[in-house]
């Protein structure tokens, strides 16, 4: 269980804190809540307790991880064997899981192909979608702001190891 203040990241929203811990009463049914404020959607959501598991709600990761995660940015093959559709779908649920590194992963992938050729847009807004996720997280991680996290995120992407 997540207490007030915990830094969490909402697969698929982005990194949030934990404001505070209601009873609501809906439906008939009265249950805990956890306000989450994903800071950088500007976004105050309600998450039943029961349900964080399922939603895959997380603590975010370490400093070490992240620091770890930057390299997947470098490492790796990315998959051209899927059609753009697939690779999409792909990329989506990825995105979905919530593991740090298949964000990244799809963030690499889809930054090899816009220096390649031009991103259509869903695949430039899956890619600034991403970006934000991941961006969101590395605030919380590293205590900076969005504007610098950016920045350090686009200098890891754009550093090319001899």
């Amino acid at each position: 269980m997540f207490q007030v203040g915990d830094k969490i990241f909402y697969p698929g929203q982005g990194g949030g804190i934990i404001q505070t811990i209601e009873e609501k009463e809906f439906l008939g049914e009265t249950q805990l809540y956890y306000s989450i404020n994903i800071l950088h959607r500007n976004m105050q959501v309600m998450i039943p307790i029961d349900k964080t598991e399922r939603l895959g709600i997380r603590r975010i990761v370490d400093p070490e991880k992240l620091d770890d995660v930057f390299t997947t940015f470098h490492d790796g093959e990315s998959d051209t064997t899927c059609n753009d559709n697939q690779t999409d779908r792909r990329n989506l649920l990825k995105i979905k899981s919530g593991d740090i590194y298949e964000g990244a992963e799809v963030i690499r992938d889809l930054v090899r192909i816009s220096n390649k050729k031009k991103l259509g847009m869903t695949k430039k807004n899956m890619l600034d979608n991403a970006r934000q996720i991941l961006i969101s997280e590395v605030v919380l991680v590293k205590g900076i702001q969005q504007e610098q996290a950016s920045d350090l995120l686009d200098r890891v992407i754009n550093f090319h190891p001899a």
